[in-house]
């Protein structure tokens, strides 16, 4: 479906962005991935999954706090991919305190992170897209864009943005053959959320599958985690004709969080 597309995810190089960029991959997009980590390591990631799939796949470490660098991976996607077609803005980081007890350089860094980044990226993609007459923008925002939770002030407001970010771009390309739309995971067992799953293990005195089981019993009915291959599909799916007409939309994949 996506053979002779070229495809940005941001981070990417674990969770949710690399199921993402090995569900367009197996639609035959080629990919450049974004992400820190060992090098050794995302060379595992990359030529594997060129390998798997048969497309190019390469690798940006840009920061996603820093606009130029931003820029720069756009670029290298033009000259390794030869342009962008999808954009997946996926990079997120979280930090939870009370909005008194807040650390305003974690606030600076989420909404930097978490939302500027994704208008960084959209806005040096775009023209690419444009050019061609055809592309996908996809964010990664969360259930938390769509609902609050308390001490997660920085993020929730993010993702929030990422959402208001998605429809302004969605009515700006009304017209055109490119899309923007949001994806807003509920909790999806990633390594960020098998951190929070310890800590409040440790903080307890739970033992793993208690303390699993108490964080989907407090917001997601179904008391499963959704799975980065999951969010991969429904990214895949946004890239198809099938969904040519769906523009600015928000689509939970919560397991009924944001349904109560």
């Amino acid at each position: 479906m996506l053979r002779g597309r070229a495809a940005v995810v941001t981070g990417s190089t674990s969770g949710i962005g690399l199921g993402i960029a090995v569900a367009l991959a197996a639609q035959g997009a080629d990919v450049l991935l974004n992400g820190f980590g060992k090098a050794e390591e995302i060379e595992d990631v990359r030529s594997s999954l060129a390998r798997a799939h048969g497309v190019r796949v390469s690798h940006s470490a840009a920061d996603m706090s820093k606009p130029d660098e931003i820029d720069g991976m756009i670029a290298q996607a033009t000259r390794d991919l030869g342009g962008v077609d999808i954009l997946v803005n996926n990079a997120g980081i979280q930090h939870t305190a009370p909005v008194r007890e807040f650390p305003i350089e974690r606030w600076i860094a989420i909404i930097a992170i978490n939302l500027t980044a994704a208008f960084c990226a959209t806005r040096a993609a775009l023209p690419h897209m444009e050019s061609r007459g055809w592309g996908r923008i996809i964010n990664i925002a969360s259930a938390h864009g769509l609902v609050a939770s308390i001490h997660k002030a920085a993020y929730v407001a993010a993702k929030h943005g990422v959402l208001g970010l998605t429809k302004v771009v969605a009515l700006e390309t009304a017209t055109t053959g490119v899309t923007c739309n949001a994806i807003c995971p509920g909790w999806v067992l990633t390594p960020l959320v098998q951190r929070q799953i310890d800590e409040m293990a440790a903080r307890e005195g739970l033992s793993g599958d208690e303390a699993r089981a108490r964080l989907l019993g407090e917001k997601q009915p179904s008391l499963e985690f959704a799975t980065p291959e999951q969010i991969g599909a429904v990214s895949a799916f946004l890239c198809s004709d099938a969904a040519a007409q769906i523009r600015g939309a928000a689509l939970p994949v919560d397991g009924g969080w944001t349904a109560q």
